[in-house]
């Protein structure tokens, strides 16, 4: 299992729809075939940047949520809305303390 990073920067006033497009996908994405884990973050500094945490079981999950329809849905929506190029990162979790 790895850990997927999305780093999202929104302008403004796209906000709103983005976290109501969120809302309506967030299920149907943590439903996604391999997909074990997701969380949507926000900075405390700077409303306009999200994070998404994913966890994923292999990076095959991963690769066929991207080839999916519903990415490609969500995807099409949320890019209009940016103020800036995403970033993403995949990563192993080394630790985990609760």
């Amino acid at each position: 299992m790895f850990v997927r990073i999305v780093k999202l920067s929104f302008h403004e006033e796209n906000i709103p729809a983005f976290l109501e497009n969120f809302e309506s996908v967030k299920e149907k994405i943590r439903n996604a075939p391999g997909n074990r884990f997701l969380e949507l973050y926000q900075d405390k500094n700077n409303k306009s940047i999200f994070f998404t945490y994913s966890y994923w079981e292999t990076e095959e999950d991963l690769e066929n949520y991207r080839k999916s329809e519903l990415f490609t849905s969500v995807w099409s929506f949320t890019k209009k809305l940016f103020n800036d190029k995403p970033e993403a990162w995949s990563v192993d979790k080394l630790a985990s303390l609760e």
